[in-house]
């Protein structure tokens, strides 16, 4: 049975990558160019912090879910799981958006007359059916969605079912890790070599694009689970190892060729080595998915009502959806997760 990870870095590190995202949206939602940044410069535009913000959520869930699999005593229990993570946060974010969308609303036809009004939350709920916008709503904003920020659960979700087929063979753990390996170098090969040349022919290439690049960084993450990163020695010396190779990535203009191999060891290392008072960040609790899911229609709303510009809308939607974050996790997520005591 694998045993829950303690003392690490994680929530500090899932904080952070929910505050690149709320970066990367500000720059967005005024208007603003995030290739002007100093990450985006000094990486020779191979990094943002969108960028480096996803990849991270989807290796660390790719990691801690492939855990959750193994100690789950059913596939029923294991997907319990995954809904109380997912939906009772996400259900009061569509729910309290709506009523947000209702002070905002501009179309020609009465707000309670408008059909999008009605299939917003479960369309959005199915994960599947993704409705963006209403017509009406944030019409003169840069771009006219409520919530941009939810397009990437869907992605998730699929990835925790495609997991679940791994279920009867959880506990064999050389046949799941050739699994996931050979699974990794499929989606690695896919993303690298084939899927680019037909990037711009189509919308669901580039949807294609997404899926794989997403996958990618969970499946590595789980193949590390599979291997038992946490245990190894040394993992210091890992840690260095993989920032020098890392940089020299960057330097050397070949990152976005071994990010998928490179980053989930980085990031994951760093969440497993001792900083002193990371480990201790965890007690505030898990505000990310929070910040994640109330940033966008927050930084939509104040560019509706006050029109500003880059760094001030990224300095009020920060600590706004800090606070947003916090309220979710102590009042929805914590106590949904509650239930999970039960199985």
């Amino acid at each position: 049975m694998v045993k829950r990870i303690k003392n690490n870095n994680f929530d500090f590190l899932r904080f952070l990558f929910a505050i690149f995202v709320v970066i990367s949206h500000a720059y967005a939602l005024s208007g603003g160019d995030e290739e002007n940044t100093g990450i985006n410069k000094l990486s020779n535009g191979q990094l943002s912090f969108s960028q480096i913000g996803l990849s991270g959520f989807f290796i660390i869930s790719g990691y801690f879910i492939f855990q959750s699999l193994q100690r789950s005593k059913s596939l029923l229990i294991y997907y319990k799981k995954r809904f109380l993570r997912i939906f009772p946060a996400l259900v009061v974010v569509l729910c309290l958006s709506l009523i947000l969308v209702a002070f905002v609303y501009t179309g020609e036809i009465s707000f309670l007359k408008s059909k999008e009004v009605y299939t917003y939350v479960p369309y959005n709920l199915s994960l599947y059916g993704f409705q963006s916008s209403i017509q009406g709503v944030f019409d003169t904003n840069t771009y006219r969605s409520i919530n941009g920020s939810l397009w990437t659960i869907r992605y998730e979700f699929s990835l925790y079912i495609a997991l679940s087929f791994l279920f009867f063979i959880r506990n064999k753990k050389w046949i799941i890790s050739y699994v996931l390996i050979l699974t990794f170098f499929v989606f690695y090969i896919l993303y690298n070599f084939y899927l680019p040349k037909f990037a711009g022919a189509s919308f669901m290439n580039l949807l294609g694009l997404h899926i794989l690049n997403l996958g990618t960084f969970f499946i590595a993450g789980s193949v590390l689970a599979s291997l038992q990163l946490e245990t190894f020695k040394n993992k210091k010396t890992f840690l260095f190892v993989t920032v020098s190779i890392f940089l020299c990535s960057l330097y050397f203009n070949y990152y976005d060729l071994v990010k998928h191999i490179v980053l989930p060891f980085l990031i994951l290392l760093i969440g497993f080595v001792p900083f002193i008072g990371l480990k201790d960040f965890s007690k505030l609790g898990d505000a990310s998915y929070g910040i994640y899911i109330y940033s966008f229609p927050i930084q939509q709303a104040l560019m509706w009502f006050f029109k500003m510009n880059t760094y001030t809308l990224m300095l009020y939607s920060i600590f706004l959806s800090i606070g947003f974050g916090f309220l979710s996790w102590h009042l929805i997520e914590k106590q949904a997760l509650k239930l999970k005591q039960n199985v």
